[in-house]
């Protein structure tokens, strides 16, 4: 439900470059994050931080047009994206309630809780089926 790069309709090799530089930066931070505070608080703090900042870029860059086309696929697909994809699922329930669509919010926020948390779990059981764990079994992001 997000745009894409730009919010144009893609872009072209610069703008996968940026989001891809972008992702590699929001990744370390989530990582460089994990490594200080390594529990669910960490990931919390995360989420919502990403969260908050994908807001105020949707607010600043989308809304009120201010920095140039470059700045929204770098910060919000990209560093974003890298340091939180839980940011965009949020925006996209949030640009649903706007638009008055409480039925498909309400369905879309649900069912990417229920299918996120049900696809970790069904993994988590099929891969230790497959290959059970070993002795360094700590969860990592």
């Amino acid at each position: 439900m997000t745009q894409p790069p730009g919010g144009r309709g893609g872009g072209g090799p610069a703008t996968v470059a940026l989001v891809a530089a972008g992702g590699a930066a929001g990744a370390c931070a989530r990582y460089g994050i994990w490594l200080v505070w390594p529990s669910v608080w960490g990931t919390f703090v995360v989420n919502v931080a990403g969260c908050a900042l994908i807001g105020v870029l949707m607010v600043l860059a989308g809304e009120r047009g201010h920095g140039p086309d470059w700045v929204r696929p770098l910060l919000g697909t990209g560093v974003l994206g890298g340091f939180t994809t839980f940011s965009a699922y949020s925006l996209d329930v949030v640009r649903l309630l706007e638009r008055g669509a409480l039925g498909t919010a309400l369905g879309y926020a649900a069912g990417t809780l229920a299918g996120a948390l049900g696809g970790v779990w069904l993994a988590v059981r099929l891969t230790r089926m497959i290959r059970p764990p070993s002795s360094r079994s700590a969860v990592r992001p």
